[in-house]
């Protein structure tokens, strides 16, 4: 694949790490051994509290890394080094991920063939099992539950996941896009802080005329949920909180007030109970606040932050 390049355009790669400089050290290993031969590598410190993230750049000089005030979520830390960074594309990974040495190729030959592509993510496996399958492709959201699905979620990996499809969202632990793309959408918005940043990203890019894709050529191996655990009260709450962000950012008309009433009247009563059967208190606390953030927040949702073209 390499051969078919006649160029190599910078890539940026950006990762945000928050109290795990060892975990992104790993990833910043294997990006040692990557073959594509223009990169710069970024590494966001979302004011880790009890991390020294100094450690990063006494490892590898050749990294810049940038120390946030304060702790700005995934789309603010990833706005961060959008804004330091000078690749033609873009490729923003998750911390918790190590990649093979050819993985960036695949993505960037997909972007010169084809223009009105605005994103592409890669096959996604997981680290503790490389033969099952966490994201190849994404389901349609749907507009009620504000749910979708992974395709091939803890499948074995084979060769039905092995086709180049339009899908449609790209995923947040490892997505590409053209800094062309960014200067005429918007960056990430910053209201989600975490959670459905990378769906709201994807609606805005396919509302822009661009097309999303799925490239299995290319893979990298994630760890999942490093940060945020993969059951919290943390997580409930940003997942319940943004579901409805989404809803009210993305729906327009009959569907969006069917949407949000369905979030409302059925999922909140539905979801209560069973957070009471189950004794999860701290849940329970958790959801009914991101619920309520909502009912408060009721007009602060539409930041779009811009990049500058240069």
């Amino acid at each position: 694949m390499k051969d078919n390049f006649t160029t190599y355009p910078l890539v940026s790669i950006i990762t945000v790490n928050y109290n795990q400089s060892s975990v992104t050290l790993d990833l910043l290993k294997s990006l040692e051994n990557i073959t594509y031969p223009n990169v710069e590598v970024i590494v966001v410190d979302n004011a880790s509290p009890n991390d020294r993230a100094e450690v990063i750049s006494e490892s590898y000089p050749n990294v810049q890394l940038i120390k946030s005030n304060t702790n700005l979520g995934f789309a603010g830390g990833n706005n961060l080094g959008v804004r330091a960074s000078k690749g033609e594309y873009l490729m923003f990974i998750n911390n918790d991920t190590e990649v093979p040495e050819g993985f960036l190729e695949p993505l960037v030959e997909l972007f010169q063939k084809d223009e009105r592509i605005g994103m592409v993510s890669p096959k996604i496996k997981f680290h503790w099992n490389k033969e099952l399958i966490q994201y190849a492709g994404y389901t349609k959201m749907n507009p009620y539950t504000i749910r979708n699905s992974s395709i091939g979620y803890h499948q074995k990996d084979g060769e039905k996941f092995s086709r180049l499809e339009e899908t449609n969202a790209a995923h947040g632990a490892a997505m590409m896009v053209p800094r062309r793309v960014i200067e005429k959408v918007g960056m990430m918005t910053e209201i989600y802080f975490l959670y459905y940043e990378e769906h709201d990203w994807s609606e805005m890019i396919k509302r822009a005329g661009y097309t999303i894709y799925y490239q299995p050529e290319s893979y990298i191996l994630h760890k999942e949920s490093v940060s945020t655990g993969k059951d919290s009260p943390f997580k409930t709450y940003y997942l319940t909180r943004n579901r409805l962000v989404f809803a009210r950012r993305n729906l327009n008309g009959f569907t969006r007030i069917i949407s949000i009433g369905f979030q409302f009247f059925i999922s909140w009563p539905k979801n209560t109970l069973v957070f009471i059967l189950k004794g999860q208190f701290a849940h329970l606390k958790a959801y009914w606040r991101g619920v309520l953030w909502n009912l408060v927040n009721y007009r602060s949702i539409q930041n779009n932050p811009k990049l500058i073209a240069s």
